[in-house]
């Protein structure tokens, strides 16, 4: 399975990028893959539950991937794109 993952976000960022949503793998794997293949470091995280975390992984180059990972070391990748722009969140945020 962490095969197929790695092999999939292998192919290219952006649209070939997205393809990789739904795909799981060990969260060390996954996470290894997002920094070599595509420069995304992790840019924020927060709980869906006690038993998963969702994180965002963003590039400077505004490629971007949302993963959540459960209390196992499972991760899956929810969704992935590009035109992160971190600036517009912080003007967003109240107080910023």
């Amino acid at each position: 399975m962490a095969t197929m993952v790695l092999g999939s976000l292998a192919i290219s960022a952006g649209a070939d990028q997205a393809h990789a949503a739904g795909q799981c793998a060990p969260r060390a794997d996954l996470i290894k893959a997002l920094g070599e293949k595509f420069h995304e470091n992790e840019a924020g995280r927060g709980l869906i539950n006690s038993s998963v975390v969702l994180e965002v992984f963003v590039s400077q180059q505004g490629s971007w991937t949302v993963v959540a990972s459960d209390t196992t070391g499972r991760s899956c990748v929810l969704s992935a794109g590009e035109g992160w722009d971190s600036t517009m969140m912080k003007v967003a945020l109240p107080g910023a």
